[in-house]
Order: C-alpha cells, then sequence, then structure tokens
C-alpha cells in the first residue's frame, strides 16, 4: 500500500478545508474494483463541494470529485478484469464515498459503466455528469413522445455544461433548439452547437404567469427556481419539461394550471441513483448522438492542482461548456 495525489475535503471549525495533497490508499472505502483514474471532469456540485458553497459533503475526509473514467487496475467483482476501460457517475462519489480527484478510486463494480469503444477516457469526462444527465433528459423527452416534428425545444443554461451537451444532442437529433443564457456574448458559440434560436435568460425571469404563450413543445432546465416556472407556462399543450438541476435555487414558485389545463409534463432527472440499464443505454446514445467535433469545441482541460480555483469560477457562471481534469 502507497499513497497517491488527491483532493481532500476535511472539516474545520468553520465549514471545511480543500487541498491537494497525499492520501493513504490504505485508507481507500470498501468496493471490489480499484481503478486507476486517468481523468475527471469539474461539475456544478463539484464547484460547490471544493468550495464549501453547499453542504455536499458529508463524510469526512472525503476526496471530492462525482466522476471518473479510467483502467480496471484489481477486481474481485465477476463483471470486470484489470484492463477494462470502465466510467463512474454518481453513486455518492465526492459526497458519501471517497470520489474521483484521485489517482486511485475504489468502488463497487455495480456501479461501473464499459465504456463505448469510440469514447475514450477523456471523451468520458468532456461528457462527464454533465453530459450523462443532459443524455437522460433527451431520453425522458422522447420516452414522453417527443420528437423534432412536435416544435421547438428549449435549453436553460445553455452554455454551461449541461446545457452545451443537450443543446448539441438535440440539434443533431433534428430539433429545433432555443438555447437560453444569461450571457448572450455567447450566443455564436451556442449556434456553433446547433442552436436555431438564443434567448436571453432575462426572458424568463420575473414571476410567471399561471399560463403564457405557448413557445415550445418540451424543454432541458438544468436551472430551476422561476425559470423553470416560465418554462412551465409557456409549454405547448401535452408537452414536457426535463428538470435536471437547480443553479437558480430549489424553490419552483409555479402553480398547477400548466399541468392540469395544458397536459404538460414535469420529468425529474436524478443522475446520481439511476439504474444501470438507463446509464448503459445514456451512455451508449452519447457514442452515437453527440459529435465529437462539438465535444472538442466545449471542452477544456486542467490539471488537478487547478480544481479548487476553477470550482469558484464555475460557481460565478464564469465557465463555459465541459472541463476535464487530467489525473494521471
Amino acid at each position: 500500500m502507497g499513497t497517491f495525489k488527491a483532493i481532500r475535503i476535511d472539516k474545520a471549525e468553520k465549514g471545511t478545508t480543500a487541498a491537494l495533497t497525499q492520501f493513504d490508499e490504505a485508507e481507500l472505502m470498501e468496493g471490489d474494483v480499484t481503478v486507476a483514474v486517468e481523468w475527471s471532469t469539474l461539475n456544478y456540485k463539484d464547484g460547490l463541494a471544493v468550495t464549501g458553497k453547499a453542504p455536499v459533503v458529508r463524510r469526512f475526509p472525503m476526496i471530492a470529485g462525482i466522476d471518473f473514467a479510467g483502467t480496471v487496475e484489481q477486481s474481485s467483482h465477476p463483471a470486470w478484469k484489470a484492463g477494462d476501460k470502465v466510467v463512474c457517475n454518481g453513486w455518492g462519489m465526492g459526497e458519501t464515498h471517497l470520489g474521483a480527484y484521485a489517482e486511485k478510486a475504489r468502488v463497487k463494480g455495480d456501479w461501473l459503466v464499459r465504456l463505448p469503444d469510440n469514447i475514450s477516457t477523456r471523451d468520458a469526462m468532456a461528457i462527464g455528469t454533465a453530459g450523462y444527465t443532459a443524455m437522460l433528459s433527451v431520453l425522458a423527452l422522447e420516452k414522453h413522445g417527443l420528437t423534432p416534428a412536435s416544435g421547438p425545444v428549449v435549453v436553460t443554461g445553455a452554455a454551461g455544461g449541461v446545457g452545451s451537451v443537450a443543446t448539441a444532442v438535440l440539434s443533431k437529433l433534428g430539433y429545433h433548439v432555443i438555447a437560453s443564457t444569461g450571457r448572450m456574448s455567447e450566443a455564436d458559440y451556442l449556434k456553433g452547437l446547433g442552436a436555431a434560436e438564443v434567448i436571453d435568460r432575462a426572458e424568463l425571469a420575473g414571476p410567471a404567469k399561471p399560463l403564457a404563450k405557448e413557445r415550445w413543445a418540451g424543454g432541458v432546465d438544468s436551472v430551476g427556481s422561476t425559470t423553470l416556472a416560465n418554462l412551465l407556462s409557456m409549454t405547448k399543450y401535452g408537452g414536457a419539461i426535463a428538470a435536471c438541476g437547480l443553479a437558480a435555487g430549489m424553490d419552483l414558485p409555479s402553480s398547477v394550471a400548466p399541468f392540469i389545463l395544458r397536459g404538460v409534463c414535469l420529468l425529474g432527472i436524478d443522475s446520481v441513483m439511476c439504474p444501470l440499464p438507463q446509464r448503459k443505454l445514456a451512455w451508449n446514445r452519447l457514442a452515437s448522438d453527440l459529435d465529437k467535433g462539438k465535444l472538442a469545441d466545449i471542452t477544456q482541460e486542467i490539471a488537478l492542482d487547478q480544481v479548487i480555483g476553477t470550482g469558484a469560477q464555475i460557481l460565478a457562471g464564469q465557465v463555459r461548456g465541459r472541463i476535464v481534469v487530467k489525473i494521471l
């Protein structure tokens, strides 16, 4: 047993502390698969964890990071052997189970998904939990019956991680995508991803009417709060919104009017405890429905020692698209 580099979060007198340090392999938690972590990523939840801005971490010490991609080193799980390329998202990593910002991770084999042949470990983290969540949202809208012929779809927080991937995937599938952003300076970026229209998030601010003019057949919302309330009030008869984030807050100041007068559905998206068959489907669909060129355009790379500082930037809305973290 040796040590390895990791971002460790500890309880402090006031809040938490986070630092890049050496972690003892003997302190890894129980699991039947040990993975050499090659790449991780930086999501909004990771930003909350490393800055201590929200009580994401629920045991100490904690290694931050909610998802990783890498190569199996050791396994006593029947599905996995040394050399397998795997991805892991959620399951409480970085919250209740030691996470991904480390050179090693030990997890349950049942948490892992085999990487599709055409997705590298780096690409897997360019997608990351944000992109995987975006795909779960698209799958939910499709299950509801939404098709490109249904009408336009809206994506909120479109310049962020979830929004960027959702915009790219939905446009490739043939949808007319309306991208909502608080950074209109990113309009060209969003149109490059395939957005047909870009609107200012101010159009979705302020108290929501019980019913407003019908504007879209569906949407992917990573913002929550008043934005989601306005989305619902503007959704066409029989449409649906997939809710997968809370960047603006956990509240939902809405009414029942869209649900009982227009038959609108609110589809809840959970990436953390999502069942394995749905995870596999999402990753296989990402392999076919996400343009690799667009993925490269929305991705920037940082080193492990840059995670804490960049975590503060993602909370401040200063990060565009996706960030991959080079571990090994």
